[in-house]
């Protein structure tokens, strides 16, 4: 069996990124092939090399506003090692069209809100300020529009009272690594039914 090859995009300590590689064994269709950032200091690097995956940096500071040729320099390692599936964890550089179509409809996001709502920033503050009483977290296709994309899964949490911004953060992390695994698992086995967890 020839397993997909998937690449993964971080900027921070990568908690999202270890969950899928970690759950990328056995009989799941797919393996890890690059964790790549673009912040030299990213935590997550650290954890893909423990792990035994290629890493790779491509610092988007040089770049200043050119993003194009940001993008010129990232999509090469992805290209070298010949990715299937590129998944977004927690990159925080938005992409232009250029990029994303490159890998339309093998790339995917995890977001931290139930898609629609709340697109873009600060989503845990701004559940709370709408008052909503389930909040959670989205995995989709990346399309050239932010945080759109057909919904790949969702998995919801209560939202209690006396929440912060920082604990309904974290109930929706824990949701995180259940939903993007078990997505990525059936994305590339060819499955695009939605998952919906609660």
């Amino acid at each position: 069996m020839s397993h997909k090859k998937v690449a993964i995009l971080i900027s921070g300590g990568g908690s999202n990124m270890v969950t899928l590689v970690d759950s990328m064994t056995g009989d799941h269709p797919a393996r890890p092939c690059l964790v790549l950032s673009n912040r030299t200091d990213a935590g997550g690097l650290k954890k893909a090399a423990e792990r035994g995956i290629a890493t790779a940096v491509v610092d988007h500071r040089p770049f200043g506003k050119d993003r194009e040729a940001f993008e010129t320099e990232l999509v090469k390692p992805i290209l070298e090692t010949g990715a299937d599936i590129v998944c977004l964890a927690g990159f925080m550089r938005v992409l232009t069209v250029g990029f994303v179509s490159q890998f339309e409809g093998r790339m995917l996001n995890i977001h931290p809100s139930l898609l629609p709502k709340y697109k873009g920033l600060h989503t845990h503050a701004r559940a709370l300020e709408a008052g909503d009483t389930r909040h959670g977290c989205t995995v989709h296709e990346v399309t050239p529009l932010l945080d759109d994309g057909p919904v790949l899964g969702q998995a919801e949490v209560p939202v209690l009272a006396g929440d912060t911004p920082e604990l309904l953060a974290a109930r929706v992390l824990e949701q995180e690594h259940r939903l993007y695994p078990a997505v990525l698992q059936r994305f590339a086995a060819g499955d695009r039914t939605p998952i919906h967890m609660s």
